[in-house]
């Protein structure tokens, strides 16, 4: 890993080190796009061909309801997602908002409500393992919002089969369709909606370049469908000083490289932490990791930051606005109170990124790419639309409805100042008689 003093950089050099590596989505947009149109024409049919051409298997059926399929799971691998499901629950539950309603004067009484989306889809990424822990983040949320229809969609192995952790979860969050399908052709699915495959309203989910681009595409279609939110290859930024454990900071430097070559792991230390211990630890656990190679082509493109202070520290994060943020600092805490982008914070030394991934509570589904300063992570709201709603006396609409026609006359909207005028007209003759 390169490394940088904070104080020797120009602003310029800066904002290059919180550049993301640029990605092509204009080639992947041309080869996505005609599977999002074959998959609008044909359904089903485009959707076994593409899933047989990239996953090299035909599922039968291609849709399932989770509660007719039998899991056969260890007791130990269920209660830990038992546990799992119970602190996400816990947590996203504590996000109900109650009703809002306000009596802006006299007479006018507004409010607003949460509605559930009503169809919503839900992508489990695949590929090396199971990934019942993205099922968890996407699905207990839909079920607390009590959105009616919930498809999941998870590519199938070889045989057609989907990891039975998954399918357990989606048992749990009361998933009633189950596609056996990824990549852009799945999010299409959910989007045209096919013979066997509920149309939805939102999707929600990680996935690879071409699933984020079949994503991006479609919220811009005739499909009407909504994404949950933009995102890049996933990313920490640990700030760490002096008295941080070196084998904890390296450790979670690699939990966030394993995930893939293109992910990007910055350690941003204090002047006087033992840099060189941190990069012997990382070298002698990258050894020890199963996914190595796609670990250390990783840290080739990733960086340690050297700078005065935490409070430098902190401010560079903030300039990068990381997926995950560690802070593995003396003054974690009061630090945490200074963050204003990032995805989800972890605090202190005995707060690894993997908690939070997996069964803390928070939703590991996060912006990336810089994204964080604009984005918030997946999160009950997610899943609700916000309604407002009006009502008003006959004193209120004596009250405000002059202001009201002053303002549509303003704006030259006649029928506007007349839809008062008329009630104003009505209430004055009604308070003759």
């Amino acid at each position: 890993m390169q490394i940088y003093f904070y104080n020797d950089l120009s602003n310029l050099q800066k904002e290059n080190l919180c550049k993301r590596p640029k990605m092509d989505f204009r080639s992947v947009f041309e080869q996505v796009q005609p599977i999002l149109d074959d998959v609008e024409q044909n359904g089903d049919s485009a959707i076994r061909t593409y899933t047989k051409k990239f996953d090299g298997t035909d599922p039968q059926p291609l849709t399932v309801h989770p509660a007719d399929i039998e899991v056969n799971l260890s007791p130990v691998v269920k209660d830990a997602i038992d546990l799992a499901i119970n602190n996400i629950f816990r947590f996203h539950m504590g996000q109900m908002s109650a009703s809002l309603e306000v009596e802006t004067q006299q007479g006018v009484l507004c409010r607003r409500v949460a509605r559930p989306i009503e169809r919503v889809g839900l992508y489990i990424p695949g590929g090396t393992a199971p990934l019942p822990s993205t099922a968890m983040m996407l699905g207990i949320p839909a079920l607390i919002a009590d959105c009616k229809t919930i498809v999941m969609a998870t590519p199938p192995d070889k045989d057609g089969n989907l990891p039975e952790s998954v399918i357990y979860v989606a048992q749990k969050t009361g998933v009633k369709t189950l596609l056996k399908a990824g990549g852009a052709q799945a999010i299409a699915g959910m989007a045209f909606g096919t013979e066997s495959v509920p149309k939805v309203d939102k999707i929600f989910g990680p996935g690879n370049q071409y699933v984020t681009a079949a994503k991006m595409l479609l919220q811009n279609s005739d499909a009407m469908v909504a994404i949950d939110l933009p995102a890049g290859p996933s990313e920490v930024l640990v700030i760490a000083d002096e008295h941080a454990d070196p084998a904890f900071v390296a450790s979670d430097l690699l939990s966030q490289a394993e995930h893939g070559a293109d992910s990007q792991a910055i350690l941003v230390i204090t002047k006087g932490t033992d840099a060189e211990a941190i990069t012997r630890e990382l070298k002698e656990q990258l050894e020890k990791l199963p996914r190595k190679d796609f670990a250390a082509q990783a840290l080739e493109k990733s960086y340690i930051l050297i700078t005065s202070d935490t409070g430098e520290a902190m401010d560079f994060s903030n300039r990068y606005a990381p997926e995950h943020l560690i802070i593995n600092t003396i003054d974690a805490d009061d630090l945490a109170e200074r963050v204003i982008n990032a995805g989800s914070v972890f605090i202190g030394p005995w707060t690894p990124e993997s908690m939070g991934d997996y069964a803390s509570g928070t939703n590991h589904t996060l912006p990336t790419y810089g994204y964080a300063k604009m984005y918030s992570g997946v999160n009950l709201h997610s899943f609700q639309k916000f309604i407002t709603m009006q009502k008003i006396s006959e004193q209120g609409l004596k009250h405000l409805g002059p202001a009201v026609e002053i303002l549509a006359e303003l704006e030259g909207l006649d029928a506007h100042k007349n839809a008062v005028s008329l009630r104003l007209k009505k209430l004055s003759e009604m308070l003759q008689d």
